[in-house]
Parts: structure tokens; sequence; C-alpha cells
């Protein structure tokens, strides 16, 4: 099974995910891919697997991925300061993967209808979703 997550800005909720992630559930294949270098290093840090940089990054790897994980603004252009270009939005829009977005109130993007939940709680919430979508290859 072959995760991809995406992060912008510092990688923080990507560093978390990869951590959580590596915890939980050991024979799981992380990719990591941050629209800067930071975040990308973060999550490396953090122990993904592979990791890579920038738009055509996010591009070739939402095309290999079984699983693609984000703050929802990964599937919005212009989201997350600036950083989701629209052909990153595109790739992971119409990526055959399935989807785990997080519903993070920010920048100008608002999810009505969620609760405005803590990170932890969120991400508490995306490995018991994870687990679920692959079963015994976790």
């Amino acid at each position: 099974m072959n995760i991809l997550i995406i992060d912008a800005q510092g990688g923080g909720i990507g560093k978390q995910l990869v951590s959580a992630m590596k915890k939980n559930m050991p024979k799981i294949s992380v990719t990591a891919v941050g629209t800067n270098s930071a975040a990308t290093a973060a999550m490396l840090k953090a122990g993904a697997d592979n990791a890579a940089t920038g738009e055509n990054a996010v591009v070739v790897n939402s095309r290999k991925a079984d699983v693609i994980i984000g703050p929802i603004g990964i599937v919005i252009a212009d989201a997350l300061l600036g950083e989701i270009t629209p052909l990153m939005a595109k790739a992971v829009a119409q990526s055959p993967a399935k989807r785990i977005l997080i519903p993070i109130n920010h920048c100008d993007n608002i999810v009505v209808g969620v609760d405005d939940l803590n990170i932890s709680k969120l991400l508490q919430d995306v490995i018991s979703v994870l687990q679920k979508i692959c079963g015994e290859n976790c």
C-alpha cells in the first residue's frame, strides 16, 4: 500500500501524520511530498520512506498513490497561502487514489458542518480511517 502525504508551509501536519503512521502501522510505505523544502524535510525527519518537493513531485506521486492524505487545501488551487498550484490541486483531485482530507479551517477556506477539532483528534481519525482502508497491509 503506497501512502502519499502532501503538506505545505512548515510541514507540521505531515510530520505528525508520518510519525503516527510509522508508530501504528509499521508495514506501511509512506511517501512525503512537500510543497517546499521545509515541509519535505520535516516529514522526512519524522520517518517517511521516500520524499520529494514541489509541483511535479505532487503530480507524479498522485498517480502512483493508493491513498493521499493531507489538509483539505491540497485539492483547492491557491490554498495553503498559495503553495498549492492549480496543477497540484488537479492532480490530487483526479488521482485514482482514495483521499483522506483533513478539514483545516485556514487560509480563507472554511469547512462548514465539521466540528473545529484539535489537530491531535483529527490525526487520530486519519489513522483510524487509514487502518480500515488498508486492513492487514498496515
